[in-house]
């Protein structure tokens, strides 16, 4: 077990205090190849009205602990210790028990909404469900419910929003609607697990105002469970960190993050990419006289749907991605950037507007001139375990491109197999290993490793670290700088990460509607910004220091006042505020047929 050390937390609240509480949890998992010790005997609670900060590593027993407080694990772990919610003990709990305390006493809120929402089903419907299996409120009153739950978390047009599905939401009102959902039942516990990995930092900043408003409001205790330290920084009262199934420093947010004690939690905060600390090399000029690696001329995307007006998705876009030159395209979803990217490898057609590609014109090549241009391009996507063949070893993952392009010989395949697991920093034993034997940041390397099979002159990748723990992320970032000054490709490098992109581009694009609302050297539009909405990016980003980040949340809500923003309006101090939702600290209104609210 590892050495605990433990900062002091500051008063230790009694069983009967505490709305969520684990003590000496033990986790263990039997499997074919022996017993697995996910978590180790950790002791945590959480307060009324507090939030705790559970932070590590993927495969750290975040997520395993906190599923035994919803009963959620499968039949083939063995749980010792205490796990309460309230006063109820979870291991005493039949099925039935369970259920009611599901939602009632106890709620979760997903990193992924699209798979905590039924898709086949309305936002109404899952919405009025709960309260009528919870016994809260029936037909007519569940609907006029659900609709002041969607209000309450800021989702206008509530009414509309009732009859409408998830895909036809974003990716923030669905994060909305699962909170609506978790909290439809007055818990006396939310459990928040990674609730913003996916969401723009505009958005991801809108729902800490959000889940920030609600703690207050009704004394709800949250458990955040997060790997991204700025979240922590900007919600939590307490951290607790979680290193191979143990807790090896749990304090005040202050402590922990400006005074950490252990090396793990050191590692993990230097591992943090910060806006204006880490910047990218300088390019070096020696391209001066070849032509743009990428160069795109008024560009206008559209999507054409069936008796509806185009959608144009892309409007009069124009930039260039020289020679050996890392470019950032950030915005926010839907402003268009992974659209650009697609168009640029030549997946989806321009509407009107030129796209040249070392050269030449995109959009008038056919056949065997287009596969010539695409042998001299490569691509890193988002997620690496959907863009490889599950059937194929690493080795023929990588190998790939040059089998398509029919480059070379079986034997002179694997020797540049072998070198380009050697560049990505991976043993060369991993060649006859399948994706799914890989962690995410190894996936994402050998994505990186097939993505350079060809020596490509431009490199095209799509938010291609958004998935990955800090510290791993921290290591393939690292690694494609190191890449990129070898091999000196272009790249277009797609990400809502600021800080990332503040670590590697030489320049930055900002999209916004698929429109250029500013562009310009990196250091001129992310630390000097002339344009509203790039500094309304800018405020969104936390950082991992708390004092620092209460700062920066002030000055966001005080400069999206300035700018007139309504939602802006609506904010205080604490959190979020809305019209006809003004709750005395600690009530909900959804918690009889007969109470108020309806």
């Amino acid at each position: 077990m590892t050495t605990l050390d433990i900062t002091s937390p500051g008063p230790q609240a009694t069983p009967g205090d505490a709305v969520l509480s684990f003590e000496d949890l033990t986790v263990t998992f039997g499997t074919d190849f022996g017993d697995v010790h996910a978590v180790k005997g950790i002791t945590l609670d959480v307060r009324p009205g507090e939030v705790v900060a559970l932070v590590g590593e993927s495969g750290s027993g975040k997520s395993v602990t906190s599923m035994t407080a919803l009963g959620l694990l499968p039949g083939n772990a063995r749980v010792g210790g205490t796990v309460r919610v309230g006063d109820k003990d979870v291991s005493k709990l039949d099925g039935k028990g369970l259920r009611q305390m599901r939602g009632n006493d106890v709620a979760m809120v997903f990193q992924e909404p699209m798979t905590a929402l039924n898709p086949v089903l309305t936002i109404g419907d899952q919405l009025t469900e709960g309260l009528q299996l919870h016994g809260i409120a029936f037909g007519k009153q569940a609907e006029a419910r659900a609709a002041e739950l969607l209000r309450m978390v800021g989702i206008p047009e509530p009414e509309r929003r009732l009859k409408q599905f998830p895909h036809e939401l974003s990716g923030g009102q669905r994060q909305r609607v699962v909170i609506a959902m978790a909290i439809a039942c007055d818990p006396k516990v939310i459990i928040a697990d990674e609730p913003t990995t996916a969401l723009d930092v505009t958005v991801q900043a809108d729902i800490l105002d959000l889940l920030r408003s609600l703690k207050e409001k009704l004394n709800t205790g949250i458990l955040l469970i997060t790997h991204n330290m700025g979240v922590v920084a900007d919600m939590a009262d307490r951290v607790a960190v979680m290193l191979k199934g143990d807790i090896v420093e749990m304090g005040t947010v202050e402590q922990v993050l400006n005074n950490p004690r252990h090396e793990y939690t050191r590692r993990l905060l230097a591992a943090v990419p910060r806006l204006g600390v880490t910047s990218a090399a300088p390019l070096v000029e020696d391209h001066t006289e070849e032509l743009p690696a990428l160069d795109l001329r008024n560009l206008v995307i559209e999507y054409h749907r069936l008796g509806k007006p185009a959608f144009r998705a892309v409007d009069d876009v124009s930039f260039q991605v020289g020679p050996g030159e890392i470019v950032g395209l950030v915005g926010e979803s839907g402003s268009g950037k992974s659209t650009i990217g697609k168009c640029a490898l030549g997946l989806i057609p321009a509407h009107s507007g030129s796209v040249s590609i070392l050269g030449q014109d995109l959009t008038k090549l056919r056949g065997k001139e287009l596969k010539a241009l695409r042998k001299r391009i490569g691509v890193v996507f988002q997620d690496p375990s959907a863009s490889m063949n599950p059937r194929l070893p690493v080795g023929e993952v990588i190998a790939e491109p040059m089998v398509v392009h029919k480059i070379g010989d079986d034997r002179s395949r694997r020797r540049r197999v072998l070198e380009l697991l050697d560049a990505v920093e991976l043993p060369r034993s991993f060649y006859n290993r399948y994706p799914h034997e890989l962690s995410g940041g190894q996936r994402q390397r050998v994505s990186v490793a097939r993505a350079l099979t060809l020596e490509p002159e431009l490199l095209v990748a799509d938010e291609p670290t958004s998935a990955l723990d800090v510290s791993v992320q921290a290591s393939v970032l690292k690694m494609f700088t190191n890449l990129q000054e070898r091999y000196r490709f272009a790249c277009l490098f797609v990400s809502h990460d600021l800080a990332v992109v503040d670590m590697l581009a030489h320049r930055v694009v900002v999209l916004q509607n698929g429109e250029i609302v500013e562009q310009g050297l990196r250091e001129d539009v992310l630390h000097n910004p002339r344009e509203e909405y790039t500094r309304r990016l800018l405020a969104a980003a936390p950082v991992p220091e708390p004092v620092e980040q209460r700062r920066r949340r002030e000055e966001r809500h005080a400069l999206l006042l300035e700018l007139g923003d309504e939602i802006a309006e609506l904010h205080v101090e604490d959190g979020y505020e809305r019209p006809g939702v003004d709750l005395p600290k600690g009530h909900n209104p959804y918690t009889t047929i007969d109470g108020p609210g309806v």
